[in-house]
This record gives structure tokens, C-alpha cells and sequence, in this order.
């Protein structure tokens, strides 16, 4: 069963019922002690990075999400929650992260394209990984987001997307730890993909 932490910063719904869909059993739940004893955890986003750290923090999720990773947990991040991982955002002020993945949350800036960055775009595979098992490279997915990961690591890159001359990682897969800036419950057959090689990995 798949554990999708709710800290009040989610898109929820729309990640449970692409579960649902795919028949594999998954658990809302805003009680971080229920976490123990799940393999696979769901890190959903929206909203911006210093209100969600905060709500993480209060909620005692992040502790026990790291224990869940230090323990040999699998852990995917979701748009923002992605960014989460990461050791600093520059979003609305300087915010510390949970420093799963070193790297730095940065905000697009371009005098040509529209920010943010909302609607279909391709996403490069940078390494095998197992999100991206049978969907072809180069396939696209939905984003929404104004703000992008810097990781400082590059084997941890699993795939980069070009917007706003920058092309930054779109997905990590490092040590059990996965993300996606992507929103894979909105990105159809593909999506529902990357959902299932995660749920099945």
C-alpha cells in the first residue's frame, strides 16, 4: 500500500483517484505516525515552499519522513513536493529544506517566456530509472510551477526539461528517493505510469 502524506499543502484527490484507477491501494492520511511500517510514501505540493516546510515541520512529517528514508524507505516527491527535498529555496525568502537531495529551489527568470510554466512539456531522460520504465524518451508531462531544482548532484538527475532557456531536472531517482516536477496524476498514460513503476519498484 502507498502512504501519501497529507500536511495541508496537497494536491490529494487527484493522486489518490490516479492510484484508484491503477487498482493499487493507497492511504491518505495527516497522522505522520501511520507512516511506519509503508515501503512506498507519496510527497505531494502545491503551494509555495515556505507555508508547505513550515506545515511539514509542525505536522511532524518531516521527521518522520526522514527516519522513513534513513530506514531504506522509497519516497517520491511530487512538484513541489520535490522542491521540498531539496537543501534551500530562494521562494518568497530563504527557506531551509529537508536536505534529502543537495541543491537550491531558484525562480525562473526570462524576458521571452510566459512564467509560470503551465501546460505540456517533454521531459529528457538523463539515466535509466525506474519512473521511466516503457515510457519512450522525450514523452511529455504537465507542469505547473514557477520555480525550479537545482541539484547539485548529477547522478541524481534522472531526466531534465528545457523552459525559460534553462533546462533544468524535472526528475530525481537517487537511494530510494524519487521526485518529479511534473504532475504525473494530470500527465495521462505516461503519468499513470511513472505512478505505477514508483508503486511497483
Amino acid at each position: 500500500m502507498v502512504f501519501i502524506a497529507d500536511y495541508g499543502a496537497g494536491n490529494l484527490r487527484s493522486v489518490l483517484k490516479a492510484f484508484e484507477y491503477l487498482g493499487i491501494k493507497a492511504l491518505v492520511s495527516s497522522d505522520p505516525g501511520k507512516l511506519a511500517g509503508h515501503k512506498k510514501v507519496i510527497l505531494p505540493g502545491v503551494g509555495a515552499f515556505g507555508q508547505a516546510i513550515e506545515s511539514l515541520n509542525a505536522s511532524g512529517f518531516t521527521e518522520a519522513l526522514l527516519e522513513h528514508v534513513d530506514k531504506g524507505g522509497q519516497l517520491l516527491g511530487i512538484c513541489l513536493g520535490m522542491q521540498l527535498l531539496l537543501t534551500d529555496s530562494e521562494e518568497m525568502g530563504a527557506y531551509k529544506g529537508m536536505n534529502l537531495v543537495p541543491g537550491k529551489v531558484l525562480h525562473f527568470r526570462s524576458e521571452t517566456d510566459k512564467i509560470p510554466q503551465i501546460g505540456w512539456n517533454s521531459v529528457d531522460q538523463q539515466k535509466e530509472s525506474i519512473l521511466f520504465q516503457g515510457i519512450p524518451d522525450h514523452s511529455f508531462f504537465y507542469f505547473v510551477h514557477s520555480y525550479y531544482c537545482e541539484v547539485d548532484a548529477l547522478d541524481a538527475v534522472a531526466a531534465t526539461t528545457l523552459f525559460a532557456g534553462k533546462n533544468f531536472c524535472s526528475a530525481i531517482e537517487k537511494n530510494g528517493i524519487f521526485a518529479v516536477q511534473f504532475h504525473p496524476e494530470k500527465s495521462s498514460d505516461a503519468g499513470l505510469l511513472v505512478l505505477k513503476n514508483f508503486a511497483g519498484c
